[in-house]
């Protein structure tokens, strides 16, 4: 609780990208000091940012879900996932409000790093001038993935593009070719288009495919050698490691 105002924290909590033991030693002490848990979920699903954090909590911590009004993959052009997504952050936020008002701490657990394509930050956006805010940085996904690939992204003076793969294709294959060293995020179906943006750029043969970085059932492969036909989830990022060689 903050002394002065009266009001509790509201703590963004970096858990990384999915193995619990590359979670920060501030995130670990967080979480088993903080009583309310929030966190993400879709509708029947555990929430991938609960289950890296499952050994850490408090035996009495109180969890509180924030379920996605979506259950599958949306179009972003779809005009009801602007509108249905602003309605669910609006709710969540007021959710929190009424706790941290009420001089309780709140933690929210985020994959990877808060501020990096984080759900957290739509609460951020909506309470932190507000109420007092700490975010615990976390190492981000694509970090993971790299390290679990054992490919060394930039050297030198690389420049690297974080590109997500919902960018229309032409708009997709222009960066590729642009790029030094590319990641490509938010996968899932998009990754027919990825690949054909790819292989336009002439980045194919480079491009490394993880799924589950640093989780259970990590997968790494050349995207060029996967099966087109395979079922691609989630949690999916695609890499294209910059210079190789000596410098």
């Amino acid at each position: 609780m903050n002394a002065e105002t009266k009001t509790g924290c509201l703590w963004g909590v970096g858990v990384g990208p999915g193995d619990p033991e590359l979670m920060t030693l501030k995130a670990a002490r967080i979480l088993g000091s903080t009583r309310l848990i929030a966190f993400f979920a879709k509708q029947g699903r555990p929430g991938n940012a609960r289950t890296i954090a499952a050994g850490l909590l408090r035996d009495d911590a109180e969890e509180l879900r924030l379920e996605y009004p979506f259950t599958t993959e949306i179009s972003l052009n779809d005009p009801r996932y602007h509108l249905d997504m602003d309605a669910f952050y609006d709710s969540a936020a007021e959710q929190l409000a009424g706790r941290l008002a009420a001089g309780e701490d709140v933690a929210v657990l985020c994959e990877g790093d808060p501020f990096f394509y984080g759900s957290y930050m739509y609460l951020h956006d909506r309470l932190a001038a507000r109420f007092p805010v700490r975010v615990i940085a976390g190492v981000t996904g694509m970090s993971g993935c790299w390290t679990a690939a054992g490919a060394p992204i930039t050297h030198g003076d690389d420049i690297l593009s974080v590109l997500p793969g919902t960018l229309p294709e032409e708009a997709l294959t222009q960066k590729l070719a642009a790029a030094d060293a590319a990641v490509v995020m938010k996968v899932g179906r998009n990754l027919p288009k990825i690949r054909r943006a790819l292989a336009a750029a002439g980045q194919l043969e480079r491009a490394l495919y993880v799924e589950r970085g640093t989780m259970a059932g990590e997968r790494i492969e050349r995207l060029a050698d996967r099966d087109e036909a395979a079922e691609t989830p989630y949690f999916a990022i695609i890499l294209v490691p910059g210079r190789r060689g000596k410098r």
